[in-house]
């Protein structure tokens, strides 16, 4: 586009968690400030404090939502968006949804005619009470959904409750991942040690540890093996207990948390990558970072947000909740390393289609269409365009 964009990215919940919406909202804001566009966030309550440009509009109240516990906004009060909105002329307003009426309804309720206004809808819901309340709250929303000048769905997943909520189709802009590294193209083990299965996620039931420990101990591979069990979450004990009375807990080890910085290495020293999650998921940031440094083989669960990362990698997801059939998967990929090694090459290719630097562009010629209509809505109603 060539022109510097003032751009507000509005998300109900706060940017402190490193979750994958979170994560979502921050890869893209580095990503357009290191273009030169002007950043700015928009949320609830926040604590850090190494954010340029960040608005707090408000406070949260935690609740649970489509199977996870989330924050949910309290009434921002409307001097307070009124002010921010009079103090910087944004060019576009990009706002996550589903949103809250509360926080993210009143700013866009309160933007300028000359503001762009798009919606990314990143959610998929898992549950029939979510998905009733999700069409719940887009009837409501009708007329201030009319506000929105694009809105487009972070998976096909996604753009599958964009459908049923809202009654639009909408094209899919996946989610920014950060990928590249020297632990990228570290090799796969060696032939003759144990062969290294590695999850790595929060230990909570939807994301399949249970399943995959099922599974492992009922595996008929040949070759020794090894699995991490990488995270923290409340199944913790429980996955502890079941190795041992599964008899193989010498085998299976929790090393806890693992930092951002070393995920790349902890990926890249894995023969088998199982990320068994077995709903919920509107998209899935891990897979792609699995696929892009996964030394050996990616496996994924067979659901709707996996499959938009896992295209063309089909033969790659697994039934969770089949355990035979997950054991004998595994036990085909721990006992072929010549497969695993081809592997490879097309996981890091599916990978890059989510670069951050591919998706960024992506987004920022979404922009650039909502803010031409908008501004040709604006010549039309007889408003000044900005700028």
């Amino acid at each position: 586009m060539g022109t510097v964009l003032r751009i507000g990215l509005v998300i109900d919940d706060g940017l402190d968690k490193p979750d994958g919406v979170q994560q979502i909202v921050l890869t893209l804001g580095r990503r357009l400030a290191e273009l030169g566009h002007e950043v700015h966030y928009v949320t609830s309550t926040t604590e850090r404090t190494d954010l340029p440009n960040l608005h707090v509009l408000g406070r949260t109240v935690s609740v649970r939502f489509n199977g996870n516990r989330l924050r949910s906004p309290l009434p921002a009060r409307r001097a307070d968006v009124r002010r921010l909105l009079a103090e910087i002329p944004f060019d576009v307003l990009h706002v996550t949804m589903p949103y809250s009426p509360m926080l993210a309804g009143r700013v866009v309720s309160a933007a300028s005619p000359r503001t762009a206004v798009v919606g990314q809808f990143v959610i998929y819901p898992q549950d029939r009470l979510t998905r009733w309340g999700i069409r719940a709250l887009g009837l409501a929303e009708r007329r201030r959904l009319r506000r929105f000048d694009a809105i487009t769905a972070l998976s096909e997943a996604a753009r599958e409750s964009v459908r049923e909520a809202y009654g639009r189709d909408v094209p899919i802009i996946g989610g920014p991942v950060e990928l590249g590294g020297p632990a990228a193209d570290a090799p796969s083990g060696a032939d003759d040690g144990p062969v290294r299965i590695v999850f790595l996620g929060r230990l909570v039931e939807r994301k399949g540890p249970r399943e995959l420990l099922a599974a492992v101990a009922a595996m008929p591979a040949t070759r020794p093996w090894t699995l991490t069990l990488a995270g923290r979450g409340p199944l913790l004990d429980e996955l502890r207990d079941r190795a041992r009375a599964a008899g193989i807990a010498d085998r299976v080890d929790f090393p806890g948390f693992v930092a951002e910085e070393d995920k790349a290495a902890l990926l890249a020293g894995a023969d088998v990558v199982a990320l068994p999650s077995t709903g919920g998921e509107s998209f899935g940031m891990s897979v792609v970072e699995a696929l892009a440094d996964a030394g050996g083989v990616v496996l994924a669960g067979d659901n709707p947000g996996y499959r938009t990362p896992m295209a063309g990698l089909e033969d790659q997801l697994v039934d969770p909740r089949d355990t035979a059939a997950f054991a004998r998967t595994l036990a085909r990929w721990v006992d072929d390393p010549a497969a695993r090694t081809a592997a490879r090459a097309p996981q890091r290719a599916a990978a890059q289609r989510f670069e951050a630097g591919e998706i960024t562009a992506q987004t920022l010629a979404w922009y650039e269409q909502a803010i031409a209509t908008r501004r040709a809505n604006a010549r039309a109603a007889g408003t000044r365009p900005a700028r």
